[in-house]
């Protein structure tokens, strides 16, 4: 009989969202990324142009590629024997596709690490959801899937942001770097997903442990890649609401950190890259975007320190802060769509 405290793993399952490669795949790819939810299509054919802007390809999965591999190396520095598998949620390689080929060999229990470090409907339940409709349609010989916990407070992703950010202010003119102002951003979502999860806790809680490890009083925490219809309560402020009152204030130089993403994926390089900084340089505001963690040291060391406390869970979990490491196990509330009351 397997002992429960010691699951005997034979896979890892990377889950991420997923991006087009080509022009032909962007609308099919904003379909499947859409489908259910009250956005217009006209704001769907605004976001299209965004890919198209780049030629059709988003970064994210050349990014997910660089992240297997990284992780490969890691397990294998482990001593970790686990085949890596990948599943998107909205584009290929499709998550159902990779579930029906990880049942074809004979893949009995696997780890998921979801490329997400905060929790709330999108990013932590509707993954849930997604492996669940995944395992069903693989049949009765799909494998068990159990995710890996969250990690917004792990020390290895604090400290891979803090690099990230410290060779971000190291791009500022020496003489203004203690003027500058510090914005992190996250992708918003709607006020009732919010109020349903622990997102805006978590990334205040990261917020200020990055900053207190760079030595950074001063910060907020604005949002972006708004997709909801006008009528709709999102989480603000917008990052370029942000920096127009930094103007404001007379602000000169800024720093731009997009700790709620892990990859610098479209959302990234465009509404940051593009949209954010076209509206700093006309507001005369120097912008310097940090980079999101990616395959940092740190952060390919945490998933490797996360994978073998599950497969022997002796270590306590780390985590750094006011608040517990996340669960390995989410309750059955937690991060709804929306209210239930």
């Amino acid at each position: 009989m397997e002992d429960a405290a010691t699951p005997d793993y034979d896979a890892l399952l990377i889950v991420s969202f997923g991006g087009p490669e080509r022009n032909e795949d962007v609308i099919p790819f904003l379909e499947n990324v859409l489908r259910g939810k009250p956005v217009p299509r006209q704001r769907m054919l605004e976001v299209a142009e965004h890919y198209y802007h780049f030629g059709g390809k988003s970064p994210i999965n050349e990014q997910n590629r660089a992240l297997i591999e990284a992780v490969e190396k890691k397990l294998a520095d482990l001593q970790i024997k686990l085949p890596i598998y990948w599943g998107n949620r909205n584009w290929h390689p499709l998550l159902t596709d990779t579930v029906r080929r990880m049942a074809d060999d004979g893949v009995r229990r696997a780890l998921a690490f979801v490329t997400s470090a905060f929790g709330s409907y999108s990013g932590c339940r509707q993954y849930l959801e997604n492996i669940a409709a995944a395992q069903r349609a693989a049949g009765p010989g799909a494998p068990r899937i159990d995710k890996l916990r969250g990690f917004f407070n792990h020390p290895g992703f604090i400290a891979a942001m803090s690099d990230r950010l410290g060779e971000a202010f190291d791009r500022l003119p020496p003489e203004s770097c203690a003027a500058s102002a510090l914005i992190y951003t996250a992708h918003s979502i709607p006020r009732t997903m919010a109020d349903n999860s622990p997102y805006e806790a978590q990334l205040a809680e990261a917020c200020r442990l990055v900053s207190q490890s760079i030595g950074r009083d001063a910060w907020t925490l604005a949002y972006q890649s708004r997709s909801g219809p006008p009528t709709q309560p999102w989480l603000e402020p917008d990052v370029c609401d942000e920096l127009r009152r930094l103007a404001e204030s007379q602000v000169r130089d800024v720093v731009v950190a997009p700790i709620g993403f892990i990859s610098d994926h479209l959302e990234v390089i465009y509404d940051l890259d593009t949209e954010a900084k076209a509206v700093a340089d006309k507001l005369g505001l120097n912008l310097v975007r940090a980079g999101t963690v990616g395959t940092h040291p740190q952060i390919i060391d945490m998933i490797g320190e996360l994978i073998a406390q599950r497969m022997e869970p002796q270590a306590a979990p780390r985590a750094l802060g006011r608040m517990p490491p996340c669960p390995d196990v989410c309750a059955d509330g937690c991060c709804l769509p929306r209210s239930t009351s």
